[in-house]
């Protein structure tokens, strides 16, 4: 099977200012890592990062934007492309965070309960527009991963790439923070059902080896992969990590 090009992602999560991880998505099982999120991501720019996943988890939580002077701060500071989340339920709120310099602004509970909102900033914003799918047992999570909702994985994300939307995230609730490993299957199940667009992937990466396993899948349109805790713990060094992809 032919390898594809991976590029590896370090998350950012922001919880009360702090940079954060959440296991599966609980927000009772919290880790503080850093309390200087604008020095994290300086960090993770020095050791090699091409961009930089950032999540407003109290934005999550809330339904609109918590955290967007810090995170306006890290995307001056870095100098290289953030996507942000967390919050973005209205088209004003993307196009602030446009505004701001987000190199993709990522949506995800507003693209179901108002698909106009996604259709309407695709308008303006085509390359910045990012659908983040959060799944749990192919069904689409939703509201920071505290409610699964009735549509399954594969409904959504056919819909939103026949809308126009070329860049997703999905996101596996069930192995995200535990470090076990991505589930492969639905990560590959998850690109043939979305060809014509990028695909990056999240959730239980803990070693290089499980990045090299999601090349050798051997899909084209899979880009990227978000990788949170297993740099923090120390699993994966990010630099090396780079180095070694290439």
């Amino acid at each position: 099977m032919k390898k594809t090009k991976i590029t590896l992602i370090p998350a950012i999560d922001i919880l009360g200012g702090k940079c954060v991880r959440l296991e599966q998505g609980d927000y009772s099982r919290e880790t503080v890592y850093s309390d200087d999120p604008v020095s994290q991501a300086l960090k993770w720019r020095d050791e090699g990062a091409e961009i930089i996943h950032i999540v407003d988890l109290d934005g999550a939580k809330k339904g609109l934007p918590v955290n967007i002077g810090i995170i306006e701060k890290m995307i001056k500071a870095v100098g290289i492309p953030c996507e942000i989340g967390g919050g973005i339920r209205t088209c004003e709120t993307a196009t602030k965070f446009a505004e701001i310099g987000a190199a993709r602004v990522i949506f995800g509970t507003a693209a179901i309960q108002d698909p106009d909102i996604i259709q309407k900033f695709l308008q303006g914003h085509p390359e910045k527009t990012v659908l983040g799918i959060d799944a749990k047992n192919g069904m689409v999570a939703v509201k920071g991963w505290l409610e699964l909702h009735s549509v399954t994985v594969k409904e959504l994300s056919a819909k939103f790439a026949e809308m126009g939307v070329i860049r997703f995230i999905y996101t596996d609730i069930a192995t995200d923070g535990m470090l076990a490993g991505p589930n492969y299957k639905e990560i590959s199940n998850f690109c043939d059902n979305v060809p014509t667009a990028a695909v990056i992937a999240s959730g239980g990466i803990s070693s290089v080896e499980n990045i090299m396993e999601l090349a050798r899948l051997g899909k084209p349109n899979l880009e990227g992969a978000i990788v949170g805790k297993a740099l923090y713990s120390g699993k994966i060094s990010l630099k090396e990590a780079i180095e070694k992809l290439r």
